[in-house]
């Protein structure tokens, strides 16, 4: 891969993680914070939304976005050509 190749391959990585970290502050703070009073006015399960989102909410996001980041990684290694069990291979 050539230098203009690599700079591409790391913005498009910057850029996922930027938009992912995102969704994760605004779950987290948003939801879990600055939004929980009125989220409380919903319950699920018995439990104010709020309460659920600071608790739970967050965490299952956050395995969500991960899961999400290792799908559009393999995509964008894919789209450039990039295959980690030959870097191994060649590493070892």
């Amino acid at each position: 891969m050539d230098e203009q190749a690599r700079r591409e391959y790391w913005r498009s990585n910057l850029r996922l993680m930027a938009v992912l970290l995102t969704i994760w502050a605004l779950v987290s703070f948003g939801a879990g914070i600055i939004f929980v009073d009125a989220l409380n006015n919903i319950e699920i399960a018995g439990f104010p939304l709020g309460f659920w989102f600071a608790q739970q909410g967050s965490i299952i996001t956050f395995v969500i976005l991960i899961a999400v980041y290792v799908w559009r990684m393999d995509k964008l290694d894919k789209r450039y050509g990039i295959d980690e069990y030959e870097e191994e291979v060649h590493h070892s």
